[in-house]
């Protein structure tokens, strides 16, 4: 089981997207999250995360940005292992909102957990 057999079993672009829209619609609401977002240009962000994720789940994707910079302004601002345990939580419901396979849900929170000391610059 390869990346790009990930990619289509989690729908593909349209499924990636379908995602990522309903993770932003939960992450706005959440008091703990919505906060980091205040003055981001949400469409921006709804497109640079779309990207990410294809490209984490083995689809064509143009991405160049590094995980540490791109978040070291929300680290700075108090982001910390509670908030990528919430965003993973979050994940994990749109993943099950989507009706996708509970094996394949685990490894799309292994990978956003393997990212977690990227994203807060630990690593």
């Amino acid at each position: 089981m390869d990346d790009q057999d990930l990619f289509e079993r989690l729908g593909g672009e349209s499924g990636v997207q379908a995602a990522v829209v309903l993770f932003y619609d939960k992450v706005m609401v959440d008091a703990d999250l919505a906060p980091f977002f205040a003055g981001y240009d949400l469409k921006d962000q709804v497109v640079r995360h779309i990207a990410f994720m294809t490209k984490a789940f083995g689809g064509e994707a143009a991405v160049t940005e590094n995980l540490a910079p791109a978040h070291q302004k929300l680290v700075h601002r108090g982001m910390g292992d509670r908030h990528i345990d919430r965003f993973i939580v979050h994940m994990r419901k749109v993943l099950e909102e989507l009706d996708v396979d509970a094996r394949d849900i685990e490894i799309v929170a292994a990978r956003l957990e393997a990212a977690r000391g990227k994203v807060l610059g630990r690593t």
